[in-house]
This record gives structure tokens, sequence and C-alpha cells, in this order.
């Protein structure tokens, strides 16, 4: 029950940061440049949130005792 618990946390910080980065993607239209784009999204906090929740996720998975 744990390994779901926490699959499911780092399932939510990757859908968190997934989602800011692509509502960030708005600031595209509005003038700045990909270079500045990468830069913006380097410095928020709440970015990171993806990779986070990736390893999280396969830390999860992967340290699944497997019962055969």
């Amino acid at each position: 029950m744990g390994y779901i618990f926490v699959f499911l946390i780092g399932f939510g910080l990757s859908v968190t940061g997934g989602v800011t980065i692509i509502a960030y993607l708005n600031f595209l239209p509005a003038g700045i440049t990909w270079v500045e784009y990468f830069i913006f999204i380097a410095g928020r906090v709440e970015c990171y949130f993806l990779p986070l929740g990736i390893v999280i996720m396969g830390l999860a998975v992967f340290s699944y005792p497997n019962n055969r």
C-alpha cells in the first residue's frame, strides 16, 4: 500500500509540474523567445516538480518487491 501512495505522490507532482510548464507556454505568443522561456522556467520552483515526480514514480516502481 505504501508503494502505491508514493507512486501517486510522484504522479501528482509530475502532473502539477507538467501543467505549469504547459501554462507558461502562453508567454511565447507574448513575444519571448524559446531561450528566454527556458531561462524563465529554470528559475521557477514549481517547474521542478515534473522531474522530481518522475524520479519518485521510478523509485516506487523499481523498489516494489517482486513476489514470484
